[in-house]
């Protein structure tokens, strides 16, 4: 019996241009590269400054390549080379913070990294004057004024399709433990929201977010991409805002899903955990396929995690209980260590427990009670940049 007609279609369908895998980057499988989303502030008053153009405009030439807009006139990116090691992404983007500081200070800014700016409000916000950014406003209209959202992304080479499927697959299941330790952002529209990162819920109001679907192979990923290409529903796959997605063109998986960090040696443990995670998955396979395969326990542990940060207790499929997010931690951790020492990220490893032991949120709310407020909390944050 012949195959239906549509079968026979998609399996004739070239691979688009998108998709292909980047031989040369695939060269250098583990090396890193790191993004971070960073808010301007007026320091009369701590308040958010849509002042990107001005930024973009009188940046020096050494900055320039590692410096991007974002959807709000109120953030930019911070962008680090390739790096083999994960000492040597975050040495360079200490510098471009304080590069970045140093240009600032002519125009009268200052700079910040949080999940989110404590009392900003969506009627302030303006978008960016790039086409990219007028294009998205029209497509998600005022949904795309909502107060900005600053993130951490940290981009893994992989060697190939079948092992960026996998790695895919597997990281997955590790977005609410990324979520939960990254966790920076308890403050919304001057209000304390009992949540430990506002910014997950928050961002979730755009389209094509979360925690993507398992996919059968590298093909099945794209075809399912390439299907909303081919319709218009976005323009091209950096539309996508899953929590993690592949990047082909950079031979990369890339965990999007943490929260800014304030301190540098917050996002270096970070770093090296996703890191050693995501070899770790490619070699050894240490998710349970009982978490891997259900998306209904990965969305309510994503939701656990946002609204408890360290404090989390994460469904376990496997197990049929809840357990403390301090010791899954301390299983997933004890798994990675191998591979962190392979990649040379063991030192930085190490010091994940640190952001346990004192969590961002914690710390952001006793900052805002000082007499100061959240003035003072925003002052404290641009001071830590």
């Amino acid at each position: 019996m012949p195959p239906p007609p549509e079968a026979v279609a998609k399996a004739s369908r070239r691979e688009p241009d998108w998709a292909h895998w980047d031989a040369d980057c695939a060269r250098s499988p583990w090396t890193i590269g790191i993004e971070e989303e960073v808010m301007l502030l007026d320091p009369t008053d701590w308040a958010l400054a849509a002042e990107i153009d001005a930024v973009l405009a009188v940046l020096d030439q050494t900055l320039v390549d590692h410096v991007g807009a974002e959807t709000h006139g109120s953030a930019l990116e911070l962008r680090t080379d390739v790096h083999p090691t994960v000492a040597a992404g975050i040495a360079e983007m200490r510098w471009l913070r304080q590069e970045l500081a140093a240009e600032l200070r002519p125009l009268g800014l200052r700079a910040a990294a949080a999940g989110m700016h404590p009392f900003a409000v969506w009627q302030d916000t303006r978008i960016s004057s790039g086409a990219r950014y007028q294009m998205l406003h029209g497509s998600m209209r005022e949904l795309a004024r909502r107060e900005p959202t600053f993130a951490l992304h940290v981009h893994v080479a992989l060697p190939g399709r079948s092992e960026a499927t996998r790695a895919l697959n597997q990281m997955r299941a590790h977005v609410p433990l990324l979520l939960a330790l990254s966790a920076n952002s308890p403050y919304w529209q001057g209000r304390d929201t009992g949540l430990a990162s506002a910014r997950t819920p928050l961002f979730q109001g755009f389209p094509r977010v979360g925690i993507p679907r398992a996919f059968e192979d590298y093909a099945d990923y794209v075809e399912s991409i390439d299907l909303l290409l081919r319709c218009d529903a976005f323009p091209e796959p950096t539309f996508l805002w899953w929590d993690v997605r592949l990047q082909p063109r950079f031979a990369t998986i890339e965990v999007r899903i943490m929260d800014s960090q304030t301190e540098l040696s917050r996002s270096a443990a970070l770093v090296a955990l996703v890191q050693s995670l995501v070899r770790l998955e490619v070699e050894e396979g240490f998710a349970s396929p009982d978490l891997v395969g259900a998306p209904e326990v990965l969305a309510e542990n994503r939701f656990l995690a946002a609204r408890d940060g360290v404090e989390a207790e994460l469904i376990d499929p496997t197990a049929g209980r809840r357990v403390p997010l301090r010791e899954l931690l301390a299983e997933t951790v004890a798994a990675a260590g191998p591979h962190a020492e392979d990649l040379g990220c063991a030192a930085e490893l190490e010091t994940i427990q640190e952001i346990s032991d004192r969590p961002d949120p914690a710390w952001q709310r006793r900052a805002a009670a000082g007499p100061a407020a959240l003035p003072g909390l925003v002052a404290a944050l641009a001071a830590a940049f």
